[in-house]
């Protein structure tokens, strides 16, 4: 991958990510404990996928291994498993960040459990 296209996808993604923040602040959970360290981790992950992708990219989805006299076989590059299962986790980690943001954006609604109460920070 050329290092203005990934540029461009990292200026994306810092876009969203501010996208995400700003409707944090609506909920004013910008600042919670949850919502933070999962954005990190979902940023992160995101990192990880997009040098994935680059290497995927630049090797090929296919790579050779060579066996006993000189045999090739043709497998997948292991990059792309590895990608599979980062994106499936950012998948889940997106969820949760959903989550924090409707556990504040409902607290006004519903009286809150003690569990969701502590996610949201809400003192007793």
């Amino acid at each position: 991958m050329k290092r203005s296209a990934l540029i461009m996808k990292t200026t994306a993604l810092n876009k969203q990510t501010q996208e995400t923040v700003n409707i944090a602040e609506q909920f004013n959970c910008e600042d919670n404990y949850f919502f933070t360290s999962t954005l990190k981790r979902y940023c992160a992950q995101n990192g990880i996928l997009e040098k994935l992708q680059a290497i995927i990219a630049e090797e090929g989805a296919l790579v050779k291994k060579e066996y006993v006299k000189g045999r090739e076989n043709i497998y997948t590059h292991s990059a792309i498993m590895d990608y599979n299962k980062t994106a499936d986790s950012a998948n889940k980690t997106a969820a949760i960040l959903l989550r924090v943001i409707k556990t504040f954006e409902n607290k006004k609604k519903t009286e809150q459990d003690p569990l969701l109460e502590l996610i949201a920070g809400i003192k007793q």
